[in-house]
């Protein structure tokens, strides 16, 4: 996640973990390491960065500071921000197309400790010169995240859909047993089957990226590929029958989902109000500080995001990461060096991947550090569950490929004029294609 939201800026020392002296801002400090200043991407991870940045200067000294820019705002923070004389060491890149974005200011991070700590190599971020400028913080994944307790008690009223969440498998059950836990949710106590669909701009991610991910995946996989410079959406309608359900079947009228942030529905779940949201495992946080939350953690698991694939109850919930981090090459070699020994901690401690793993930063990480923890959450347990089923594919996430920012807002505000009633769905799918074709062409 979230993909998903950031913040602002600070001078000097700044971040996710640690900084050093004002070194960054042209100062000295006490430290005499130099600065780091990390731009956060993860919104709900602020805290929790907080905590681990005050125990890494407890530890060396080295005084720390986190920064996260606003929701929907990262690149736009980004650019404003390496443009001033005290620029991010450490900052977020989301893939191959934030790559090609950010090449310039994007370290070779092959030779460091958190690179070759790497469980897998395949997983980190590289250049087509095959060197490392990304690594990745966590693996994570998103889905359809559901509330046992409600479905329980529904699946015992006369008339049921289904039995258990065991015979949901593929669209059509799913629709079956969410449009009737809307027609009865008066009985079953909950104001709507799914939270709100969050469409105001920058709270929309969910959907014009993360449920954007299915017909993308399904295209690629159809052609045999990971990228291309242009997409017919063939999977244009079971797109629209997921976002259907969602709209149809929820706590709000389609016409109110432009005004909905996404901290509306992660509290009407945390609340009862609903059985089911999509998110991702980041989304624990986001319930449980909610005042007045009713969800038990045992009650809180992940279902499959089906869309009408033939053959998609062979598939898990969608596994991976954009979230990369990587040192700015442009910073000073003094901030540079505090910020490797910063992020070589981060990732090979035993210390810093305890403290990512109970304050629910990171569920898995593929590091060796991280390889006997046992996740604090239970969307994360849901994870290593998921990773763990070889019966089950995952859906990747492909939507790192997708041209620009710019490109999924506009998708966004596309869904927002569908979901009020303003645009019909071809309007959606035409952006879709045309604006998938000119992003690419500027890359």
């Amino acid at each position: 996640m979230r993909l998903v939201s950031r913040r602002s800026m600070l001078c000097g020392s700044a971040a996710l973990a640690v900084a050093a002296t004002l070194a960054a801002c042209g100062e000295s400090g006490s430290s005499g390491k130099g600065g780091v200043y990390f731009l956060n991407f993860k919104p709900e991870a602020e805290e929790a960065f907080k905590a681990i940045a005050e125990a890494y200067k407890a530890k060396t000294g080295v005084e720390v500071k986190v920064v996260t820019a606003a929701a929907g705002k990262y690149e736009e923070t980004l650019t404003s921000e390496v443009a001033k004389s005290a620029p991010p060491t450490l900052f977020n890149i989301n893939g191959p197309v934030g790559l090609a974005n950010w090449k310039d200011y994007a370290t070779d991070l092959s030779d460091t400790a958190a690179a070759r700590a790497l469980t897998d190599n395949s997983l980190a971020l590289k250049g087509d010169d095959g060197k490392i400028y990304g690594v990745p913080l966590a693996t994570e994944g998103y889905g359809i995240i559901y509330n046992k307790a409600i479905l329980d008690k529904y699946f015992a009223m006369d008339g049921a859909k289904a039995a258990s969440v065991g015979e949901i498998k593929g669209f059509a059950k799913l629709k079956e047993v969410v449009e009737d836990i809307q027609a009865k949710k008066d009985e079953l106590g909950i104001s709507g089957a799914f939270a709100a669909t969050s469409l105001s701009p920058g709270e929309d991610w969910r959907f014009q990226t993360h449920l954007a991910n299915y017909p993308v995946f399904y295209e690629l996989r159809d052609l045999g590929a990971t990228d291309s410079k242009d997409l017919k959406l063939t999977y244009s309608e079971n797109y629209k029958q997921i976002f259907d359900l969602y709209l149809n079947n929820s706590t709000i009228a389609p016409t109110e989902a432009s005004a909905k942030a996404v901290t509306d529905s992660m509290s009407e779940f945390a609340l009862g109000k609903c059985a089911f949201v999509q998110n991702g495992n980041w989304a624990w946080s986001q319930i449980s500080e909610v005042a007045g939350n009713t969800v038990k953690q045992e009650d809180i698991h992940f279902l499959p995001i089906y869309v009408g694939v033939e053959g998609e109850e062979k598939y898990g919930i969608a596994l991976g990461t954009e979230n990369y981090l990587t040192i700015n090459s442009e910073a000073p070699d003094a901030a540079k060096d505090a910020t490797k020994d910063f992020l070589n901690w981060l990732l090979t401690d035993a210390e810093a991947a305890k403290m990512l793993v109970d304050k629910s930063v990171v569920s898995v990480a593929p590091y060796s550090a991280f390889s006997s923890l046992t996740p604090a959450d239970p969307l994360g347990k849901e994870i290593v569950s998921y990773l763990n089923n070889k019966e089950l594919s995952p859906v990747n996430w492909v939507f790192p490929t997708f041209p620009s920012q710019e490109f999924k807002d506009q998708l966004g505000q596309h869904l927002s004029q569908y979901a009020s009633g303003k645009e019909d769905w071809t309007a959606v799918k035409d952006y879709f294609v045309k604006g998938w074709a000119e992003g690419k062409a500027k890359a």
